[in-house]
């Protein structure tokens, strides 16, 4: 069957996009063809062509690798081969689109996507430490800390909601390209070989100071590692972990890190990632016992400082005096916890990490599903550009329950959101937006489409 023509045009599309960061809105010429469609999006900038298949036709698609493939087609529109990141999302968003990525490419076999998906890692690690708003900044003193930060306009806080904002340097979102950095100069990096690199990469080109960003990365490159076997990835996952072991313990237990070296929040996002960084190197890395270690306390700490509300779902931090804060149960905070304890389990087991695991997922799916079985936020549908990213967090964590523990219900939820995502929130270029129930709210971005993706690649997996 002739998926797409495809993915080699994605991978054109993938060392030629170099829109600006900014969110753009997408007006697309439609050429009818012999057997496709050709969608161009008037982005500036934008030199490469999309080809898929006609629209009723993808309409119509109920294979959900066909489906995965066709989104990461668009997908890529937005990866900046200069940057290593996706253009129109964040520094820690992109490291969740790598992690979709090599989900995608676990499951699906297609030559063209396993080809893509290691360019893309070998890209990444050595384009986008450039891009680290605020480099290193864990291994400097605390007068050198106070000037970065002032230095770099970094920083992330909450509003009154309780959703997460993230602000970036000045200039941040722009492409930089020297004079003499040509699209050819791209090609000749992506040819490489993505199995070796000249010099081991360094962990503190991936630390910026807020320890949940650095842990997305560990678990981005641990992904790759699984794809691809490379043990520089891993090592580098390794390092990252270990920086933000500097951050224990908190003042609430004497346990647990911090969100960010300002300590002055303790909050779930940290913590579980915490957790499931460990227990992923567990399965990995040769010193499996230290891992399991720093798994165990991080989740002993966890379930001791009460952010497990009596609803069996988790609100997001920890006040002052150590008490749940009651602020929203986001989705991502309803995730990682599962595939933390998914991989704890597999390192050292326990029924009562599946069980927990069990408890959390069918307890987030009542709270935040709609009659329709469709998940929602609170923020939702216009959510901001952090926020956007939370649900596909929460699914493809539940896809490691399911696959760990099946359960019916996780079944129905999965295939009710990617189902709805594909017919609902999807336009004509096979971009997916943050409404997952529908209607498409334009315009899409890498944020809203790599989260949407999440929940089609999950699919692919359940039956």
């Amino acid at each position: 069957m002739h998926i797409l023509s495809s993915l080699s045009f994605a991978l054109y599309a993938f060392s030629q996009a170099r829109s600006l960061l900014k969110t753009p809105s997408y007006d697309f010429l439609v050429e009818q063809g012999q057997g496709h469609t050709r969608l161009r999006p008037h982005v500036q900038g934008y030199v490469g062509v999309q080809y898929q298949e006609p629209l009723n036709l993808a309409a119509s698609i109920t294979n959900a690798t066909t489906r995965a493939e066709f989104a990461l087609s668009a997908l890529q529109i937005w990866y900046n081969a200069g940057t290593g990141l996706w253009n129109t999302c964040g520094w820690w968003n992109s490291a969740n689109v790598l992690t979709m990525v090599s989900n995608l490419a676990k499951y699906d076999s297609n030559p063209q996507l396993q080809d893509l998906a290691k360019r893309i890692f070998a890209n990444t690690i050595t384009q986008a430490p450039a891009k680290n708003p605020l480099p290193g900044v864990e291994t400097q003193t605390l007068n050198q800390k106070k000037v970065s930060l002032a230095n770099t306009g970094y920083d992330k806080s909450m509003d009154d909601e309780g959703e997460l904002i993230t602000t970036y340097p000045e200039g941040w979102s722009k492409i930089r390209w020297d004079e003499d950095y040509k699209v050819e100069d791209i090609k000749l990096k992506l040819q490489g070989d993505p199995a070796n690199l000249a010099a081991a990469p360094n962990p503190n080109d991936w630390l910026d100071g807020f320890y949940d960003d650095d842990l997305w990365w560990a678990l981005g490159w641990i992904g790759a590692y699984d794809i691809t076997k490379n043990m520089q990835y891993l090592q580098l996952a390794e390092g990252i972990f270990m920086a933000t072991t500097k951050a224990w313990p908190t003042r609430c237990g004497n346990g647990g890190i911090f969100w960010s070296y300002k300590k002055d929040y303790m909050n779930a996002i940290a913590n579980e990632l915490f957790l499931s960084t460990a227990a992923h190197l567990a399965n990995r890395a040769q010193n499996k016992s230290f891992y399991v270690d720093w798994a165990k306390r991080e989740l002993d700490w966890f379930q001791k400082t009460g952010m497990i509300n009596d609803r069996g779902t988790i609100n997001d931090g920890l006040t002052e005096q150590c008490k749940n804060n009651n602020q929203t149960t986001w989705s991502y905070n309803q995730g990682v916890i599962l595939g933390g304890l998914v991989e704890l389990n597999k390192a050292s087991p326990d029924p009562s990490y599946l069980t927990l695991a069990a408890k959390i997922a069918k307890a987030a799916i009542k709270e935040l599903s709609d009659s329709n079985g469709v998940l929602h936020d609170k923020c939702g549908p216009l959510c901001g550009g952090d926020a956007s990213q939370f649900k596909g967090i929460f699914v493809r964590n539940l896809q490691l329950l399911h696959e760990a523990a099946p359960d019916a219900t996780y079944i129905k939820s999965i295939q009710a959101n990617a189902n709805s995502i594909w017919n609902n929130n999807r336009d004509e270029g096979n971009m997916l937006s943050i409404n997952w129930a529908g209607p498409f709210i334009a315009p899409a971005n890498a944020s809203t489409h790599s989260s949407s993706m999440d929940a089609l690649v999950a699919a692919i997996t359940v039956k």
